[in-house]
């Protein structure tokens, strides 16, 4: 559901077209493009953002569940790496990726793209290079606490990186998972528009399906909540 998003039209925030998608994945028709640009904060806070949240009755939230996701970015509109970006993320922000500096870090700037549970980098990548597409899927056991991570590059098949992990405190309405991204801001650092790219979205129970783009046909699927004016 588009719901969290700034104050313009909504052809400001996402975008929809092949160009945008994983051209590794040929299952999904078309990708969507994020922007972060001078109108994105969301009810009245500092923070600019832009996200979808699930609107669905499917059991989501319990169980062994897989959330799938591929991301990527392009020098124009680069996102800021003197920032502290926090994607893809549920509410509790038991489980997320993160990228540029991060707030309380030395130094003025962080090129790593970081995945975290709890707060704490489990896994990252030294720096989050353009036209690279990422593939991720949140291996999520919310009965037993614990939270895994797949990972592959390209069209490359999906590898577990990190087994799960223990005492994560998992929690979900099944509504709250936010695909996108939250910017906080940071004094010195002028907002500059961002665009971040997604494709291959879904959501899946049983085995993991490691090959890019899912088991079936999948496109975005965007309806305008009744906050929007």
């Amino acid at each position: 559901e588009y719901y969290i998003h700034g104050s313009g039209t909504t052809n400001r925030y996402i975008n929809l077209s092949p160009d945008y998608k994983n051209p590794n994945d040929t299952v999904s028709k078309q990708g969507a493009r994020f922007t972060l640009d001078g109108t994105a904060y969301w009810n009245g806070q500092t923070m600019r953002r832009i996200e979808l949240i699930p609107q669905t009755k499917a059991a989501i939230n319990r169980g062994k569940v897989f959330y799938h996701f591929s991301i990527s970015r392009r020098d124009t509109n680069a996102p800021s790496i003197n920032k502290e970006h926090q994607i893809c993320f549920f509410e509790s922000h038991f489980t997320e990726l993160k990228y540029g500096w991060i707030s309380g870090e030395q130094g003025a700037s962080n090129p790593a793209l970081q995945w975290m549970t709890n707060q704490r980098t489990q896994w990252k990548l030294s720096e989050w290079k353009a036209n690279v597409w990422h593939n991720f899927a949140y291996e999520i056991d919310f009965g037993a606490n614990r939270v895994g991570l797949w990972y592959s590059e390209g069209g490359a098949d999906l590898k577990q990186v990190v087994a799960p992990v223990s005492g994560v405190s998992t929690s979900s309405n099944g509504q709250d998972w936010h695909l996108g991204v939250l910017e906080l801001p940071r004094s010195g650092y002028p907002n500059t528009n961002e665009d971040y790219y997604f494709s291959g979205v879904f959501i899946e129970d049983g085995a993991i399906t490691t090959k890019i783009g899912g088991p079936g046909e999948f496109s975005f699927i965007i309806k305008l909540s009744s906050s929007e004016s």
